[in-house]
């Protein structure tokens, strides 16, 4: 599976985060809590939900620790952040070269994590940037459903020769 290598502008989010751990997930207590309230933000530029990893000090999967802290944000796109609903927060998502993956599969398995950071990253051109992880989670999402279809976005640069 080979990425579309993208650069994007900042992006302007509304929504919900929460700290965690992967041994203490809370990602789906995250999106109960956001969903039923995700009509209520105004100004949306698509109905795509975006999920926001704030990794401090990332570098793969070698150096993964699952009792490690991270932000989690669960938040829409909008053109302005004026009308933020009650109990959601502004984020503004930073720019730059991102490599996308388009994943077809569950959310809950973890095997393209794997091929991207300990087969697809060493043998590309890329390393790992200290930048905010997402995926966006369009249409064709469907939580843990083999068929579910989302976009994985992870923060890249030229690896320097």
């Amino acid at each position: 599976m080979m990425p579309e290598i993208i650069s994007i502008s900042p992006k302007k989010l509304i929504g919900r985060r929460l700290k965690m751990t992967f041994a203490n997930n809370q990602t789906s207590e995250l999106f109960r809590s956001f969903m039923p309230e995700r009509k209520a933000i105004k100004n949306n530029i698509s109905n795509d939900v975006f999920c926001v990893q704030l990794y401090q000090n990332f570098h793969g999967l070698d150096d993964f620790k699952p009792e490690v802290e991270f932000e989690k944000w669960a938040a829409i796109e909008v053109s302005d952040v004026t009308n933020i609903p009650v109990g959601m927060e502004p984020y503004t998502l930073t720019g730059g070269l991102y490599a996308v993956f388009h994943y077809v599969g569950s959310s809950s398995d973890t095997r393209i994590f794997e091929y991207i950071f300990k087969t697809w990253l060493p043998d590309s051109g890329y390393v790992l940037d200290q930048r905010p992880h997402f995926e966006i989670l369009g249409d064709k999402y469907k939580n843990n459903d083999p068929d579910s279809e989302e976009d994985i976005w992870i923060p890249v640069r030229l690896k320097m020769a």
